[in-house]
């Protein structure tokens, strides 16, 4: 078997493993809130999220391709500069993963493929329209998670919640939430798992030598199992923090920030737009936390998880360079 094709079966089951991570990393995305008010139970929610992530995987492929056309220019292309920006984005996600900081997964990946870019052949290597439409998609998530859910629970309030008792509030939504949680893992899968196979394909592109404009079926079926094992783990550091640390949540509160973040994610995974369901769901737990109070956000925890936004992409940038230099120093390409 010759070098090159074990190195793209080596780089293909390194990105699997990065979206098995993305699994279990990510999983809070879709169930903290949902476990949080207790609506399901860690395993039921961790089960749901798992089955919709799969089936969210399989709904579409443009984000797919801005990740393998649009962010590094195909003449650049190579197996080392994949391999670099796959190991870069697993040791930032292990690394935020075991303190417990929701960071961006998508992020971790797209900018490591920047940093091995620029290691390869400098800033040309970069193409200015997929990291500007990243970039956009980093700015406006957030800020729209945090707004929605601030004008959807106004809406409720008086259209809905002010006629209600509070029994009869908590019994709705405890149903009405799980949908949401249903929604919000779906639009999870839709989003994420198609930045890895983006990733492959752009692999792919390198070691046959020119650019595979069509996503292979196989692609799609393996990212969209990786990500569903992977959220079948679980990863119950980050739903702590996510679920328990920012904000107290009642259904209703789980109801609107699920609802808010998984209508933006669906629509960036439309448009093409690679975004951060973590940026998206932290945001919306915020937003949500903010119609009860300003004070009631926990906001020292809420600063702890921008920190770990800002912090993503420079360093993933660097750890991207870093790897791929590496990998040029010990003889690869």
């Amino acid at each position: 078997m010759e070098t090159a094709l074990i190195v793209l079966i080596v780089i293909v089951a390194l990105a699997l493993i990065f979206d098995f991570i993305n699994g279990f990393h990510d999983t809070a995305n879709a169930i903290a809130t949902s476990v949080a008010t207790k609506v399901l139970t860690p395993q039921q929610a961790i089960a749901m999220a798992a089955v919709l992530n799969v089936v969210g995987a399989l709904t579409g492929t443009a984000v797919a391709k801005t990740v393998s056309k649009d962010i590094i220019a195909p003449e650049f292309a190579t197996l080392g500069l994949v391999a670099a920006a796959l190991i870069s984005a697993v040791v930032w996600n292990l690394f935020t993963w075991w303190k417990g900081l929701p960071s961006s997964s998508s992020h971790a990946l797209i900018f490591s493929m920047v940093g091995a870019g620029v290691a390869a052949g400098g800033w040309a290597t970069v193409i200015p329209k997929g990291v500007i439409k990243t970039l956009q998609g980093l700015l406006y998530s957030p800020l729209l998670g945090f707004v929605t859910p601030i004008i959807l629970m106004t809406l409720l309030s008086w259209l809905v919640l002010r006629w209600m008792k509070p029994r009869a509030v908590t019994r709705n939504f405890r149903i009405l939430q799980i949908l949401s949680a249903a929604f919000m893992a779906y639009s999870h899968g839709r989003n994420d798992a198609q930045k890895t196979m983006g990733i492959i394909t752009f692999a792919l592109s390198a070691y046959f030598g020119s650019q595979i404009d069509i996503i292979p079926h196989w692609v799609i079926y393996a990212c969209a199992t990786a990500m569903g094992l992977g959220t079948a783990t679980g990863g119950w550091r980050i739903i702590k923090t996510m679920g328990f640390k920012v904000v107290d949540l009642k259904p209703v509160d789980g109801f609107v920030a699920e609802t808010s973040a998984a209508l933006i994610i669906d629509g960036a995974s439309s448009l093409g737009i690679p975004v951060s369901t973590t940026h998206t769901i932290s945001s919306a737990i915020m937003g949500v936390g903010t119609t009860k109070g300003f004070r009631k956000v926990k906001w020292q925890v809420a600063g702890k998880i921008v920190q770990a936004w800002v912090f993503t992409i420079p360093t993933c940038i660097v750890l991207g360079w870093v790897v791929h230099k590496a990998i040029l120093l010990a003889g690869g390409n």
